[in-house]
């Protein structure tokens, strides 16, 4: 009787276990949202990392030009050793003085120096250069944004590539269940005797061309999944689940309006401005070599025979002194000229970037306008196309049961539903991969228009 107990408890637990192993895999494959999935994304991407590493070090860029303009500290601790103490060889004065040797030194000789120099003036080429590396550092700032962008583009483009293959996936389970219900009803007519072989053996081709189809939407399937995992750097074969919200939302901006916030908002437009800048400024300190430079410095030294630099009998223990030095490179066999010649071709190369780059931007926000627009009538004619096939298919699979209609028009209806539900779905998709593709060309941030 304990022995039976215990059966029944053991198999009371496996019980319990099968039933909450659903649940279980249904948490460990929480559906993810649109945000959760860009959230993550963002959090995990090493290229969203990356250009933020740019930024960090084009802002230490700009903090080692700052110093430019701050005095310089410099030291230095020197020996010296003579091969015999230095003197000074005296003729004398006949008769009256004989020639002698005067020793004016000592052979060792220990020196501590400090020197403080500010630039006083330089041709702005310090000011230029700060001017410059604070330009740099916000095209790093807006390279951070576009690259920000661009994953969440493609993040959206794969979430709805994600549910466009699922959807287009369960089409071909429909099809293909409905295609092997129409070859067992024609196999029961044909072993009746009520329809001629050809008939069974269109059905069978049809049927083979729907698990082809089945087959191929499973595999698109899985290389949407794999591809977001991917983005989110997870493992590709990790299983994805994610929440269904594709949707048919009017967009109501103009081409415009659309193309006026794309030249305003567009983060690579701005930075390839900046460039612009950047170079102008780069000329600026090119030319500045053109200048003299002026600095200040401040000399404080000790001497001494010792290493404690504590003087000694020949010489003082510490000196200073302050100058104003002008260092002016006159001629350099047109070294400067040529710097700036270089410099201004950059600049001008980065003008005609700026407005190479706003014609792409203009044409990317046309594109992806006119291809939105185009999804969305053609989710409008989908919708109207699969009613009108599933009654036509309803009405020739009745024709066809009652032997009034032929096998051919009940195969051709069912292309016909397949094909109009597979429209409706790429379509779906491919509205919602459009309207990120053209916010992301509006320089539209996706946090501020969700």
């Amino acid at each position: 009787m304990t022995r039976r107990k215990t059966r029944c408890a053991c198999l009371s637990v496996l019980l319990c276990l099968a039933a909450a192993a659903p649940l279980i895999a249904a948490e460990a494959v929480r559906p993810l949202s649109l945000r959760e999935s860009i959230d993550s994304a963002l959090e995990r991407s090493v290229l969203v990392h990356a250009s933020q590493e740019g930024v960090r070090g084009a802002e230490a860029h700009q903090r080692e030009a700052f110093t430019g303009f701050l005095p310089r500290f410099s030291t230095s601790y020197s020996y010296t050793r003579y091969n015999r103490d230095p003197y000074l060889a005296f003729p004398g004065i006949p008769p009256a003085i004989p020639p002698a040797t005067l020793t004016v030194g000592t052979k060792d000789n220990y020196t501590w120096i400090v020197e403080a120099r500010q630039p006083l003036f330089s041709g702005g080429t310090i000011l230029a250069n700060y001017e410059a590396s604070r330009t740099g550092t916000e095209i790093a700032r807006f390279d951070e944004a576009a690259a920000t962008q661009d994953l969440v583009l493609e993040v959206r483009t794969a979430y709805f590539s994600v549910l466009k293959a699922e959807r287009i996936l369960e089409v071909a389970l429909q099809s293909l269940a409905q295609l092997q219900a129409h070859r067992d009803t024609a196999r029961s007519f044909f072993e009746h005797g009520m329809i001629p072989r050809n008939d069974l053996l269109v059905a069978e081709v049809e049927l083979a061309n729907g698990r082809q189809f089945l087959l191929r939407a499973d595999n698109g399937l899985e290389i949407a999944r794999s591809r977001f995992n991917t983005l989110l750097r997870r493992p590709i074969n990790t299983p994805v689940a994610i929440v269904d919200d594709m949707a048919d939302r009017p967009y109501t901006k103009s081409i415009d309006d659309c193309i006026a916030a794309a030249l305003e908002r567009r983060p690579e437009i701005r930075a390839f401005a900046l460039r612009r800048e950047q170079a102008g400024s780069q000329v600026k300190a090119a030319r500045g070599e053109y200048y003299p430079s002026v600095s200040l410095v401040g000399n404080y030294a000790k001497f001494g025979d010792t290493p404690g630099v504590s003087g000694s009998p020949f010489r003082d223990q510490e000196s200073w002194y302050v100058m104003a030095v002008a260092t002016w490179n006159f001629w350099e066999w047109g070294k400067t000229r040529h710097r700036v010649a270089a410099v201004t071709s950059r600049e001008n190369q980065a003008a005609d970037l700026l407005a190479n780059i706003r014609d792409q931007v203009v044409f990317e926000v046309k594109s992806a306008f006119l291809r939105l627009h185009e999804a969305a009538k053609q989710i409008q004619v989908a919708a109207t196309a699969i009613e009108q096939a599933e009654e036509n298919f309803r009405i020739s699979s009745e024709r066809y049961r009652e032997q009034v209609g032929t096998a051919t028009d009940v195969i051709d209806a069912q292309t016909l539903l397949t094909r109009a539900k597979a429209d409706r779905n790429t379509a779906l998709g491919d509205f919602n991969i459009n309207l990120a593709r053209l916010e992301r060309a509006t320089g539209s941030s996706w946090r501020e228009t969700h």
